[in-house]
């Protein structure tokens, strides 16, 4: 009964019965953040609470006070100076430790395309084409306009309504859909590179590329050939940039 009454006990006892109920009674597991937020705001308040009057500070540190300075308390005195250097070298030792991991595994971001596709029964040739719809410049705008409404139906979601990769789902994908304003991404890619990625998404990424956990979806079964050289003109048009050319 004693010991129920020590101060310094029911501080004790309260930090393990909060750590046991923090750490293991709660699933799914709070994140380590929280869990050491709220084990500091136990602490404070036992803190506080043992120290609201002076006999309750004074009873709290009496069983502190004996174990240093009493001559019968030698031996136990002697374990704490050796287990207490011993638990914080192992909690060092495990926090600084090398932890064996999977080597990182490298992968091109901007994958060499294949030399051709098959887009629905017919074989596109993707090194050296052309965006056949840039022939009739007298088109130009009407082909920008119909891949507006195609990118509004379809693109939006992902890649936002400034095609800059913020659209509506895009905090739910890791890696991020690509920010189009960027001028590391479509401005560095020829408009060839672009359709085989439309075309064939994510799924149709070569084993180079890998690991990737692209989201974005094969439109080659949803969008005609039409429509995704519309869609890249209407991409360029938006944000201002050129395409690169095979040339350079």
């Amino acid at each position: 009964m004693n010991l129920l009454r020590s101060r310094f006990f029911q501080a004790v006892l309260v930090l393990v019965i909060a750590f046991v109920l923090l750490r293991f009674g709660i699933r799914p597991p709070a994140p380590w953040s929280v869990f050491t937020l709220y084990m500091a705001i136990v602490l404070l308040a036992v803190l506080v609470y043992i120290s609201s009057d002076s006999d309750s500070w004074r009873a709290f540190k009496r069983p502190i006070w004996s174990t240093l300075v009493d001559p019968d308390k030698r031996v136990l005195r002697g374990a704490l100076i050796v287990l207490i250097p011993l638990l914080l070298g192992y909690y060092a030792y495990t926090q600084a430790a090398a932890r064996p991991q999977a080597p990182p595994e490298l992968r091109a971001v901007h994958p060499a395309p294949p030399a051709s596709i098959q887009f629905r029964g017919k074989e596109i040739n993707i090194q050296g084409v052309e965006n056949p719809l840039r022939k009739d410049p007298a088109g130009y705008k009407a082909s920008v306009a119909a891949g507006y409404e195609t990118y509004i139906r379809n693109c939006v979601y992902c890649h936002g309504d400034n095609l800059d990769g913020h659209g509506h789902f895009a905090y739910g994908f890791n890696p991020p859909p690509a920010n189009f304003e960027d001028p590391g991404t479509i401005a560095m890619l020829q408009e060839a590179y672009l359709f085989w990625r439309i075309a064939k998404g994510g799924p149709g990424l070569p084993r180079e590329s890998t690991p990737w956990n692209s989201v974005m979806p094969a439109w080659e079964d949803r969008l005609t050939e039409d429509q995704i050289w519309q869609v890249i003109m209407y991409v360029y048009d938006a944000t201002g940039q050129k395409p690169r050319r095979w040339e350079q």
